[in-house]
């Protein structure tokens, strides 16, 4: 086993901003402590988290990496003390703290899955963060069940399409938002029940027509802002509102009293904050119930675009674009 290297290249946040502030630079390599190892990265997933650190409105909770980057794939090469189950030469992927636009990257050990067997790098970086949100926001907190109707707002992202493929992987019916019929048409394909375009169709009126009038019993929204009223209109009897991020502003303004009557559970959540223990559980939890689909086929990764590590700002560029299908992954 080579040692790892005393320095090494990562991408900073030079100043709060565009792509464009994502700066090369030379640091020190980091060093494991107790529970945590120290992976060689072979591959790192975009999020919109990264955008939004970019940007300076989601800064690193204490104790996390600077540097931008929520989930990665590669080898482990170092291993700190009271680390059991991994050993050096371990091909992982991982949801970390941060740190993943680098070379190499911290770990926590209880964070690392095995990589699903048949993936590559690239494929495998690509899940850890998109299916931790999933898993903790849809089965956990919004306790989505087989036979329930399920909305997802933005289906063609990569939190959309890992959504679309686990709620009809457990049973579920998908009803879709995105925004032109290339979209739709891959969420369709991906098994989605119905696509609604966005642009020139009201999702309200949509999920009422498939539903039969009974609404939907789980929504996955990334919007807010004018979206969460109609969730709430869209929303069945008991329905549960998970929500993830606010792309279309934290300021709501909604109708409570429509809320009770419904009985419904208004919610959210962010990941990137939650304790070692709790992202340790969502990784058990992928490893025991989604990783044999994902060997299986049953379950994909949709890959949108990779781009080397020196080109993390074009990669950010094609996020915030909105084009994309999937997921954007930066090889190192």
């Amino acid at each position: 086993m080579v040692r790892p290297p005393e320095t090494m290249t990562a991408i900073e946040i030079s100043v709060p901003g565009g792509p464009e502030v994502l700066k090369p630079k030379v640091l020190a390599t980091p060093k494991p402590g107790p529970g945590q190892m120290l992976v060689k990265v072979a591959a790192a997933g975009v999020n919109r988290p990264d955008v939004a650190q970019r940007s300076g409105s989601y800064p690193p909770p204490p104790g996390a990496s600077p540097l931008p980057g929520l989930e990665i794939a590669g080898e482990v090469v170092a291993l700190g003390e009271e680390v059991s189950r991994w050993r050096t030469g371990d091909q992982v992927c991982a949801l970390v703290n941060g740190g993943g636009y680098a070379e190499y990257c911290l770990v926590e050990d209880v964070q690392a899955l095995p990589i699903p067997a048949g993936f590559d790098a690239v494929r495998a970086a690509a899940i850890p963060e998109t299916f931790c949100t999933v898993w903790g926001n849809v089965f956990e907190r919004g306790r989505l069940a087989a036979g329930e109707w399920f909305l997802v707002h933005g289906g063609s992202s990569g939190i959309g399409t890992t959504a679309i493929q686990l709620a009809k992987a457990f049973g579920a019916k998908v009803i879709v938002t995105a925004g032109s019929p290339e979209k739709c048409r891959a969420c369709l394909d991906l098994g989605a029940d119905r696509a609604v375009n966005y642009r020139s169709e009201d999702f309200v009126k949509a999920c009422q027509e498939a539903t039969g009038g009974k609404g939907v019993d789980v929504i996955l929204d990334m919007v807010a802002g004018s979206y969460t009223e109609r969730n709430i209109v869209a929303a069945a009897q008991e329905g549960r509102i998970v929500q993830i991020a606010v792309l279309g502003g934290a300021t709501v303004t909604l109708n409570i009293s429509r809320l009770m009557m419904k009985r419904l559970t208004l919610t959210g959540s962010t990941l990137r904050p939650r304790s070692r223990a709790f992202k340790g559980f969502l990784a058990s939890n992928l490893e025991t119930k989604v990783w044999p689909l994902l060997a299986a086929g049953k379950v994909q990764v949709v890959l949108d675009s990779t781009f080397p590590l020196l080109k993390a700002a074009e990669a950010h560029r094609r996020m915030v674009a909105g084009e994309h299908i999937g997921k954007v992954v930066l090889t190192i």
